[in-house]
């Protein structure tokens, strides 16, 4: 008798297919939309990576932190550091963005991980601000006021020439476009990279941590390892998103750059209506904050208001999320990291 394991299903065969004309879709976009349109999809593949980071810090990890800002803030800073004290370009310089955010989550999970639950969420928040206060004072950087990326830094940015050239747009509109395709990758890298850590034994590992330590500390799983692998990732990347939405607004301010509402409150948003503890959650959750965004912007605190409000009635109604509740009702997964066995007694009926 003969056993395979797999985690395919026809509907995430289907979903792969659709996928790859969405990928070759969005990689072709800039070639058919315009600026304002390129924009809308930078902020939304940038929040999508914070989000699928933090997913990947709570939702399986169990690691609830509301101190994100501190590695947006610190890769961001890193960035134009380099670019301004050292002259790299503003596109390498998104690496040390992620290595800058990396060094910083070393020393907070050092003292996070001795708090548990609400302890550890306040924590990270707190070491965030501390992070946020000393940054205001590196005066070279601006101080408490900011400051922007200098102007041979931008123009003469990596790539940039060669699609003005070949796009047949202003010197601003390709700096757009750059960063449009760079956040296309990471996002692409970043759902790439979590599925298939989670489809790792590193995944059963993670959440068995996430569901019960003790339990999983019984059969041999090595908690406190899995603990910092995650943060650290979700660290690195998280500092990669802030570099690379820095080096698209080429403006900073500690304060912007900390912002716990726009770095953090609104990535918990999206993560928890579109379905904490799934790769697709997040997905529809940025297109859902989005959306919201775009209509209710204009109302300022009603804006807001209806993100609260909103929030609570998804959690009441469907505590798993958006899509935590379709996949529930139709049992419809396109990230699917469940193992089923199959052969076996089937082979013995098909073969007597």
């Amino acid at each position: 008798m003969a056993y395979s394991v797999s985690t395919q299903t026809p509907a995430s065969r289907i979903a792969a297919l659709a996928g790859t004309v969405l990928i070759l879709a969005l990689i072709a976009l800039p070639f058919i939309a315009g600026r304002s349109t390129i924009r809308d999809m930078f902020f939304i593949l940038t929040m999508l990576v914070l989000a699928q980071f933090w997913n990947l810090l709570a939702g399986y990890g169990g690691l609830v932190s509301i101190g994100q800002q501190a590695f947006v803030g610190a890769g961001a800073y890193a960035l134009f550091g380099t670019v301004i004290l050292w002259g790299v370009d503003p596109v390498p310089a998104i690496l040390f963005a992620g290595i800058a955010a990396l060094i910083i989550a070393v020393p907070t999970a050092f003292f996070a991980f001795r708090l548990n639950g609400a302890y550890f969420a306040i924590g990270t928040w707190v070491i965030a601000e501390v992070v946020r206060l000393l940054v205001s004072q590196w005066k070279t950087l601006g101080g408490g006021t900011g400051t922007s990326l200098p102007r041979d830094a931008t123009g003469d940015m990596w790539f940039v020439g060669a699609i003005e050239t070949a796009l047949d747009v202003r010197s601003a509109a390709a700096r757009d476009i750059l960063a449009y395709w760079l956040a296309l990758a990471l996002a692409l890298a970043t759902i790439g990279g979590i599925y298939w850590l989670l489809r790792t034994r590193r995944g059963l590992a993670l959440a068995a941590v996430r569901d019960n330590v003790e339990a999983a500390k019984s059969v041999g799983v090595d908690a406190g390892r899995m603990k910092w692998i995650v943060f650290l990732t979700s660290a690195f990347g998280t500092g990669l998103a802030g570099g690379l939405i820095y080096m698209q607004k080429a403006r900073i301010s500690p304060d912007a750059a900390f912002s716990v509402t726009d770095w953090t409150a609104y990535v918990i948003f999206i993560v928890v209506i579109g379905g904490i503890g799934t790769i697709e959650g997040p997905i529809i959750g940025v297109l859902v904050f989005f959306a919201l965004q775009s209509l209710l912007a204009d109302f300022g605190s009603w804006y807001l208001m209806t993100l609260g409000v909103l929030a609570i009635v998804i959690m009441l109604v469907a505590p798993r999320g958006l899509w935590g509740l379709l996949s529930e009702r139709t049992g419809l997964h396109l990230f699917p990291i469940r193992r089923r066995l199959s052969g076996g007694m089937t082979e013995r009926k098909e073969t007597s």
